[in-house]
Formats: structure tokens, C-alpha cells, sequence
């Protein structure tokens, strides 16, 4: 590793150092976003960069928040230069910035900011249809987890509700440098082919929210203690948000809708 190019901590910055792992991770990709618009968040020193731009995407851009990083990267990619962008994904308008209507992002993301990149794909759900990312090991079992268990939370609910999800393998840390303190894990997402739920979408972010701030109480408690007729709505109030599925998010959210109609 250059000395010429400080690591920063506060960038959450660990470079991934195996060319074998970064074949692994790009060879996840599917033929659809190849052929499509990919754009790699923090590809630091290129290790992942190296195997893309061998691959044959049709359009690879590079998001690099470390201004220090950009005068190396458009170097050593002078042919990507004119699509190597120093940003914070995170500020990105996507819809803006990028015109193809289906997105890919792919990076072996800072773990400081992991949940805040999830909901940003989240928020762009209509235009990512695919991530391929390496995140910190336990976000990605919470990302991946079931209903009933200690770990499924919030954030598994709202991103498997639009996007199937599934954990590839674990990496430990002596394939970065510098490297972390913990276990890392590769995930990809895919959109499902729901545009809208079956549900008040609004309605249904803010019932799996307040239900998991709450997550020991009971539903029917963590929610204001709303009462419903509709037997099948008060068999999920009686339940703690951990152990409901995405369809019966949806359910439990129709029946709450129907019920501030009366």
C-alpha cells in the first residue's frame, strides 16, 4: 500500500488488497447491469475498480468522496476519467445525475455509513434495481434475517419488501488493509417486480418503524394501542414486530388503513 496516500479513519476507509476476492464480488453482477449503468462507491485504491473495468459494462462510473483519492484514480483509469465523480454518495441525486433508469450499485462500502447507503438505495428503489456490496458481517446477517429472529429489525423488513436479498460469503479482515476489527460479508439485492406494495406505502413505513422502535412491546402497545376488528389484524397486534413477515406488514397496514376510514 502507497505511503503516498493517507488512510483516513473518519472515512471509515479499509482497502480491500485480494484481486481474487474482487473477481468474486464482480462476478456477481448480472448480464442485466452490465449492460446498464454501474456505478462503484468508494473504490479507494481500485482493487474492484481493476476487475469492472475489464468486464464489459456499458457504462462504469466511480463515486470517490476522498478528494485526496481522485487525482490517483483518474491516473490509473485515465479512459474512466470523464466518469470519475468526487462526491458523497450519500448527496447524490441519482435520478439526476445518472439517466439510465436502472441502476447498479456495487462497492465494498464504508461500514461507518452502511445503513445510511441502504436507505439511500432504498430511497432510489424505483431506479437501483441491483447491489452487489460487502458491508460489516452482523449488518448483513440483520439485512438477511427472518421473521423471529433477535437480529430481524427494521431495516430487513423495508429492504425485503422490495428487493430480494441474499448472503454470499463472509470475508475476514486480513483481506483488507488496513484491516478491521471485524468479520465482512457479501450481499446482493435484486428488485422484485412489485412498483408499488398492495398497501399505503406511507402507512406501512411508519407501522414496521414504530414497531420496531418498540420492538419488545406487542404490536397492539407499540402502536398506540389501536384495537381492530378484523380478527386476522388483532392476531398480528398481539404480536411483537419481530415476528411478523412482509406480507403480514402489508396485511396488518390494510387493516389499520380500513380502520381510520370508520
Amino acid at each position: 500500500m502507497s505511503t503516498s496516500i493517507r488512510i483516513k479513519k473518519s472515512l471509515g476507509q479499509h482497502f480491500l488488497i485480494d484481486s481474487a476476492l474482487a473477481s468474486q464480488i464482480a462476478n456477481l453482477l448480472t448480464d442485466e447491469s452490465l449492460g446498464g449503468t454501474v456505478i462503484e462507491v468508494g473504490p479507494g485504491k481500485g482493487s474492484l475498480t481493476d476487475v469492472l473495468r475489464h468486464k464489459a459494462i456499458a457504462r462504469l462510473y466511480l463515486v470517490e468522496v476522498d478528494g485526496d483519492l481522485i487525482p490517483y484514480l483518474k491516473k490509473k483509469y485515465a479512459a474512466l476519467s470523464e466518469r470519475i465523480i468526487e462526491a458523497d454518495f450519500l448527496k447524490l441525486l441519482l435520478t439526476e445525475q445518472f439517466q439510465d433508469k436502472r441502476l447498479t450499485i456495487i462497492g465494498n462500502f464504508p461500514y461507518n455509513i452502511s445503513s445510511e447507503i441502504l436507505f439511500k438505495i432504498l430511497d432510489n428503489r424505483s431506479v437501483v434495481g441491483e447491489m452487489v456490496g460487502m458491508f460489516q458481517k452482523e449488518v448483513a446477517q440483520r439485512i438477511t434475517a427472518k421473521p423471529g429472529s433477535k437480529i430481524y429489525g427494521m431495516l430487513s423488513v423495508l429492504l425485503q419488501a422490495f428487493y430480494t436479498i441474499a448472503y454470499h460469503f463472509t470475508v475476514p479482515p486480513d483481506f483488507f488493509f488496513p484491516p478491521p476489527k471485524v468479520d465482512s460479508a457479501v450481499i446482493t439485492m435484486h428488485r422484485n417486480n412489485l412498483q408499488k406494495l398492495p398497501c399505503d406505502e406511507s402507512l406501512f413505513f411508519q407501522i414496521v418503524k414504530k414497531g420496531f422502535q418498540h420492538r419488545r412491546k406487542k404490536l397492539q402497545n407499540a402502536l398506540g394501542g389501536l384495537k381492530l376488528s378484523n380478527r386476522c389484524a388483532a392476531g398480528l397486534l398481539h404480536k411483537r414486530a419481530e415476528e411478523l413477515s412482509v406480507a403480514e406488514f402489508i396485511a396488518l397496514t390494510n387493516a389499520l388503513a380500513v380502520k381510520t376510514l370508520v
